[in-house]
């Protein structure tokens, strides 16, 4: 694996590979002694040009548990908030010698203008870019959602997410969770509905590979989980989305009432963070059903995974 931009990056085989990797880097964190060696003497770069807690907190905890050497770099109060450009930044990280990238950017596209503008020649890691895309985040939401059904039901690992029915609730026009998740997803077999108000759906929508729906009651006794989307009001500038908050608990909003129309083995998922009592309840968000702390325990392996693939996996082959 040369970088991972897009879940689109990720055929079938290649996604079930990182997930089996994924699965074998949990073990190791089963362990009293979770460090590995396997990327000693390797040089881990976090650059993020936007603010992040999980993601970031969970990329340097899978980079130190793989013994890599790791530089977290902020914009802020960094050579960017004076007007170094990204190119100049990444030349400067590549003179520092570090072997990988992993970048947050609030443009989309960034990270594929980083791997591909010719730079520098390290591996490139999307840990969000805009609203396009957030590949490790669609992965470690499959990894929760597989290991979940396959406890239920058993069955081979590689196919459990064939025909699994996932809703994606909310703020899809401003999420990059959204779009990996369909494309990952469909990648795995999975049958996707977004389910959203028109006003937060992209343009464009009707040629993903997921059905839509307006009609969240309709939906949620069909799914086997809900994952339901952060309402990201900071991009929202003067709003006019929707016509309050009230009203979009009440059309979209994950709550006790909506909880009784799941099916019993249905699961409640959010990528984080939460915007408790507007897009979900606290019942919702606390209830035996929900896989939401288990998702941040379960980015660390999957990001593990993906620093593996991309800085060792070539040479473990």
């Amino acid at each position: 694996m040369r970088h991972l931009l897009s879940a689109a990056d990720l055929s079938r085989e290649g996604a079930l590979e990182l997930l089996d990797v994924a699965e074998e880097m949990a073990a190791t964190q089963a362990r009293e002694i979770k460090k590995l060696p396997t990327l000693r003497g390797r040089t881990v770069v976090n650059l993020f040009f936007e603010d992040s807690t999980r993601t970031r907190i969970s990329f340097e905890a899978a980079a130190k548990r793989l013994s890599a050497d790791v530089i977290t770099f902020s914009a802020k109060g960094s050579s960017v908030s004076k007007g170094e450009s990204l190119k100049d930044t990444a030349l400067t990280l590549q003179a520092m010698g570090a072997d990988a990238v992993v970048l947050r950017h609030s443009a989309s596209g960034a990270a594929h203008r980083l791997a591909h503008a010719g730079w520098s020649g390290v591996g490139v890691l999307n840990a969000g870019d805009g609203t396009h895309e957030h590949p490790t985040q669609a992965l470690l939401d499959a990894f929760t959602l597989r290991r979940r059904l396959a406890e239920r039901a058993g069955g081979d690992p590689a196919r459990v997410l064939e025909g699994a029915r996932v809703a994606v609730v909310g703020d899809v026009l401003h999420s990059r969770v959204a779009r990996s998740n369909v494309l990952l997803l469909e990648t795995l077999g999975a049958d996707v509905v977004l389910v959203a108000p028109p006003t937060l759906l992209p343009v464009g929508v009707g040629t993903w590979p997921c059905r839509t729906s307006w009609d969240l009651d309709a939906v949620l006794p069909e799914v086997d989980a809900v994952m339901v989307l952060r309402v990201q009001r900071e991009r929202m500038g003067g709003g006019g989305f929707f016509p309050s908050a009230q009203e979009y608990t009440r059309r979209f909003g994950l709550d006790a009432r909506r909880l009784r129309l799941l099916p019993d083995h249905a699961l409640v998922m959010h990528p984080g963070p939460m915007n408790r009592g507007l897009e979900i309840s606290a019942e919702a968000a606390d209830s035996p059903r929900s896989t939401i702390v288990e998702q941040v325990a379960n980015g660390v392996a999957v990001r593990m995974a993906a620093l593996y693939l991309l800085l060792a996996g070539e040479d473990a082959a």
